[in-house]
């Protein structure tokens, strides 16, 4: 297998994920595109910029001429609107969407049809057509089309409605649900069979995003739900749907997406990896689904990448409470010194170790050969000495005041172990 999948905006909390869940997958090379510049450039290896806007008129032309100079066979869509922009326009793109039909998309994007097909399902929460139907509050108002927690307002009384009704009329009005909330990662096969289903507890939301969540053991009363709305709408591959208590701790349906969830990754860190598995049914797979049994929980925060114009083809790197931390290695430096192996740049130790270096390396299990060179000096011994002049280099070393005589003698760039995280390269 040697298939492309375009991921599209590639930056998204959603692209992110899928790069994650696909950047190691053998046979399947992944393309980063968006529009705009985002963190998608520090992330994905091939990355496309400059694709127009969604509803540019000239979009569907534009990204069908990406799909032809690079080859694509998939692409998946990494947000809501892009989801059903281009699930209207299968027909007319050259590569196949992996999302599911024009019809359940379009059902999707609106939180009003979705109530509007659920009405009188015990998990359908109550939708007020107008507000002077409303004969207790609070009430939660929230826009048909959105994302996140864009627009969404609790108005504990009539004047509170009315007043968030008055800046935008189009907002739904809802049963208040005050109790928790869950999502739950859903996968349909290409015979319409719902072949797994997880639910995991939002913990904490910041934007609309999960940053914190935790797996559970399913609910017979969710399984009924996923059952229901899986019968109802035709889905292909990944999917998932919000649920939220109400007063009484009964699960109501908040919305439903056809499209992988950013926090998708507590299922895939269990065994099921949603894009694989989508990618493996569109080509005709029959997929076996090993879900780990042990319950794990993610917390997400800001992460650094960093980009720059720094070229270096050599490394000069110190041992003690540098490869070392404490009387181990250090795993993140370590990781570097991969890198630069895979990418065939020369590393080089230099170090004024009491012991015998090689010992010490052999003790540690770390192979002294992935040196090209080691350079074992006394601590009268001058490092900057040892320095060749023949490729552009770097030094790495937790002393300042080498790095201080190795900055004013060659002006070379030099790192402590707080800025080795620059030097990693995430892109895949």
């Amino acid at each position: 297998m040697n298939k492309k999948a375009l991921v599209f905006p590639c930056g998204s909390e959603i692209g992110l994920e899928i790069h994650n869940a696909l950047k190691y997958a053998k046979g399947i090379q992944l393309i980063g595109g968006s529009s705009i510049a985002d963190h998608g450039k520090y992330v994905y290896k091939q990355y496309i910029e400059g694709i127009p806007n969604i509803d540019d008129p000239g979009f569907i032309e534009a990204i069908n001429k990406v799909i032809e100079d690079e080859q694509i066979d998939f692409i998946f869509p990494a947000h809501d609107s892009v989801v059903l922009k281009l699930s209207q326009h299968q027909q007319s793109l050259k590569a196949e969407v992996l999302t599911s039909e024009q019809y359940t998309c379009e059902v999707s994007r609106s939180k009003k049809v979705t109530y509007e097909l659920f009405n009188g399902e015990s998990f359908n929460p109550h939708m007020y057509s107008h507000i002077d139907e409303v004969e207790s509050y609070p009430v939660f108002l929230k826009p048909d089309v959105g994302q996140g927690s864009k627009g969404v307002a609790l108005a504990n009384t009539k004047e509170e409605a009315e007043y968030n009704l008055e800046k935008n009329s189009d907002l739904l009005i809802l049963e208040y649900l005050p109790g928790k909330e869950y999502t739950i990662d859903c996968f349909t096969d290409r015979h319409g069979q719902l072949r797994f289903t997880g639910m995991r507890e939002r913990k904490r939301i910041k934007s609309g995003i999960s940053v914190n969540s935790h797996t559970l053991k399913i609910d017979e009363s969710i399984k009924m739900i996923a059952d229901k709305i899986n019968q109802t709408l035709n889905f292909r591959g990944m999917w998932f749907f919000q649920v939220k208590e109400d007063v009484e701790g009964k699960f109501k349906l908040l919305e439903i997406a056809p499209r992988v969830a950013g926090t998708m990754n507590l299922y895939r860190n269990k065994g099921v990896n949603f894009p694989l598995l989508t990618i493996y049914d569109r080509l005709g797979f029959d997929i076996e689904i090993i879900e780990n049994d042990y319950s794990i929980e993610v917390d997400r925060a800001f992460t650094n990448r960093f980009k720059f114009d720094l070229d270096f083809e050599r490394v000069y790197i110190d041992f003690d409470d540098t490869v070392t931390f404490g009387d181990k290695v250090n795993p993140y430096v370590m990781m570097f010194i991969y890198q630069c192996l895979a990418k065939d740049i020369e590393l080089i130790l230099i170090t004024k170790h009491v012991h015998d270096i090689r010992e010490t390396l052999n003790k540690l299990k770390v192979d002294a050969g992935i040196f090209n060179e080691i350079i074992h000096i006394t601590h009268s011994d001058f490092k900057h000495t040892y320095f060749k002049h023949d490729k552009k280099a770097i030094f790495i070393d937790d002393s300042y005041n080498e790095r201080k005589q190795i900055h004013k003698e060659f002006g070379l760039p030099v790192f402590d172990l707080d800025a080795i995280e620059s030097l990693i390269d995430w892109r895949y």
